[in-house]
This record gives C-alpha cells, sequence and structure tokens, in this order.
C-alpha cells in the first residue's frame, strides 16, 4: 500500500506528502508541473518517488494506482480568476481529470480517493457559518468544476462502493504557496509586499471576510480521513471557524512587522465571494478534527518562514 497525491508538487500536496514522508509512509507524486514546482519537494525528493505527468493521461494513472492505495486527489487548476479566464481548461482537469482518479481507483481496487474540494461551491450566500448540508451555489467555473467533483466522489461510493471522502478546504495559507504571480492567494502575497515595502491592494472595502486556515489544519483533515473507517461519501468543511477582514489582515501585519503600510482599494473582483465561515462541527465529531494552528500563530510562523526565503 502506497500514499499517491495527485498535484503533489503544489503547495498542500507538497506539505502533505512531507508529513507522510515524516511518518514513514511511502509516498507517490505525480504533477505535471504546470502550476506546481520541484523545488517544493526538494529537500526530500530521494525520499518519495516523483512522476512527471498529468491526470489527464488515464494509461498513466493505472501504471502508478494499485490495489490497497490511498489517493490523495489535490490536482487541478487553482484559482477562481484562471477559471474566468480560461473555463474550458478549468473544465478539463478539473472534471475530467478527477474522473480520470476515480475511474482508475476503482479499476485498480485503490482503498479510497480523498478529493480536495473547496470553499468556492458555497457562493456569495449570506447566511453564515457554512454548513455541508446548504445548498451551494457557484460563482465561478472554477467553483462548478469543483462541486462537480464532489457529486463524482458522492456518486462513485454509492455506486460502485469505492470509499471517497471530499475535503471543502477554506482560503489555506502557509510554506511553499507562491507569493508572486496575479494569481498568488492573498496571505503570501501581502506578505511578499510587505517585505517590499510596498502597498497591497485589496479588490473592495477590505471588510471582506475569510476562514483562514493554516497548511497544518489540512494536512491533518487529509491523514485522518486516510485512517478512519466511517464517513464515506460525506463531504466536510476544513477550516478554525473564525474568520477575519482583509483590513484585519493588513492590520495584523502592520502590527509583525512593525510598520503603518495603508492598502490601495480597488473595485471588486469578478466571481470572487464576499465572506466565508466554517461550521467545522461535522468534522472535529466524524474525524476528531482539531484545529492545529490558529490564524495568528500561522501567520506570525509564515512571516519567519519567509523571511529566510
Amino acid at each position: 500500500m502506497k500514499h499517491v497525491i495527485t498535484g503533489g508538487a503544489g503547495f498542500i500536496g507538497s506539505n502533505l506528502a512531507e508529513e507522510l514522508m515524516n511518518q514513514d509512509e511511502k509516498v507517490v507524486v505525480i504533477d505535471n508541473l504546470s502550476t506546481g514546482s520541484i523545488s517544493n519537494l526538494k529537500p526530500f525528493l530521494d525520499k518519495i518517488e516523483f512522476i512527471e505527468g498529468s491526470i489527464l493521461d488515464l494509461e498513466l494513472l493505472n501504471k502508478i494506482i494499485e490495489k490497497g492505495d490511498i489517493i490523495y486527489h489535490q490536482a487541478a487548476i487553482p484559482s477562481v480568476i484562471r477559471s474566468v479566464k480560461n473555463p474550458i481548461k478549468s473544465s478539463e482537469v478539473n472534471i475530467q481529470g478527477t474522473l480520470n482518479v476515480l475511474l482508475s481507483a476503482r479499476e485498480n481496487n485503490a482503498d479510497r480517493v480523498i478529493f480536495a474540494s473547496s470553499s468556492s461551491v458555497y457562493g456569495d450566500s449570506k447566511t453564515l457559518p457554512k454548513v455541508e448540508t446548504m445548498l451551494t451555489n457557484p460563482k465561478s467555473p472554477y467553483a462548478l468544476t469543483k462541486l462537480t467533483g464532489e457529486y463524482y466522489m458522492k456518486l462513485f461510493y454509492e455506486l460502485y462502493g469505492l470509499k471517497t471522502f471530499t475535503l471543502r478546504y477554506f482560503n489555506v495559507f502557509g510554506p511553499k504557496q507562491n507569493p508572486n504571480t496575479q494569481y498568488s492567494a492573498v496571505i503570501p502575497k501581502f506578505i511578499r509586499i510587505f517585505q517590499n515595502r510596498e502597498k497591497p491592494v485589496i479588490y473592495g472595502d477590505g471588510k471582506q471576510t475569510r476562514d483562514f486556515s493554516y497548511i497544518t489544519n489540512v494536512v491533518q483533515a487529509n491523514i485522518l480521513c486516510s485512517k478512519i473507517n466511517e464517513g464515506y461519501g460525506e463531504i466536510f468543511n476544513v477550516a478554525c471557524g473564525q474568520r477575519y477582514s482583509l483590513n484585519e489582515l493588513i492590520e495584523q501585519l502592520n502590527k509583525i512587522f512593525n510598520k503603518k503600510i495603508e492598502p490601495i482599494y480597488k473595485e471588486d473582483r469578478q466571481g470572487d465571494v464576499k465572506h466565508s465561515l466554517a461550521d467545522i462541527s461535522k468534522i472535529k465529531k466524524t474525524l476528531n478534527y482539531e484545529v492545529k494552528t490558529d490564524f495568528f500563530e500561522g501567520l506570525t510562523q509564515l512571516v519567519k518562514l519567509m523571511e529566510k526565503l
């Protein structure tokens, strides 16, 4: 039995690979390096197996996946903005690629598939916190592809008996997250801007809120799903259950850096959600999940780590 991570050279996948490697597990990473980077795996590359390839290659997946394997399906074209610009590519990778992973897992008798979904499937409903049983309302092609993946996970469990889990990530941040592209997540991007003594750009009034979750919480949730013998076909929010505005993020960074930097405010971006907050009672009850690192601790840790880069 081995742990197969699709998209394992990306931000979340590489952190997951490192933790599994530290637990002396056999780890295989598949990634086409379109958005991931081999540098994320470099410190422990000799202790895992890396295969450069795409989840669109079903033949390759069938060569990799074997009986009893645990599959962490992290591979996707990330970013709401990317999907708005190129919905066809997002659909191809995030939907067909997910279906390929499930088909290969079923064909080769894998033990289970753990799917990385997104809180974006909830849309911009004003109801808070977001509970897994709420109606979904995707506002971007990216969110729609993730919701489609969720339905496939549920279907493959109910139709074929393949053990599946869906994890809805809420604004994950941490080390190995690229801060330097237009698609970068807000926290690493803002940290790098503060390091460069520049002014961060906020789209909107800065009052929009997010349930920011440090990477250790997400890694924990994935590993819990790899061991549990219940909750198959289910969906779980992965977050901290607390929300902070972008203005509060700026305020906290000013404290950490001992600065008084004012952001630049611009018009809202298409597809962005105004407020986000997770109800994490289900994952706590079913998986015995607990928040390992809260927002303030995670932010401080990440600033220190990025200062070394």
